[in-house]
């Protein structure tokens, strides 16, 4: 069986207006996450997967990220196996924060990658 390799981009190559879409757990998120992301824990990703659904509805990329790219890379397949254009974001929040990306808490304040 052939599989076409998993989309992926590094982070400093996120737009600033992208669609993040951060599948790490609560307390992960708490501690800090990308601002203006938005929050489905993979652990609730099919439950919720009407959320991500509509945040592309008008064909919006989704940038998929967790902590380094692992769990990622699931949503990523999952999605684009249902036709969503979506790109994992290679090392995750830990290259996000290596890059200069802003990282903040719920309050915006400064975060950190837990």
């Amino acid at each position: 069986m052939n599989f076409a390799p998993l989309p992926s981009v590094d982070a400093a190559s996120v737009p600033a207006d992208a669609l993040v879409l951060d599948v790490r757990e609560d307390d992960e998120w708490a501690a800090g996450h990308a601002e203006g992301a938005l929050h489905v824990p993979m652990s609730d990703f099919v439950a919720r997967f009407g959320e991500v659904t509509e945040a592309v509805a008008d064909g919006r990329r989704a940038y998929v990220m967790c902590r380094v790219g692992g769990r990622s890379a699931q949503v990523t397949q999952y999605l684009v196996q249902q036709g969503i254009d979506a790109v994992n974001v290679d090392g995750g929040m830990i290259a996000w924060d290596e890059s200069g990306r802003p990282v903040v808490t719920e309050a915006g304040a400064p975060g950190f990658v837990a």
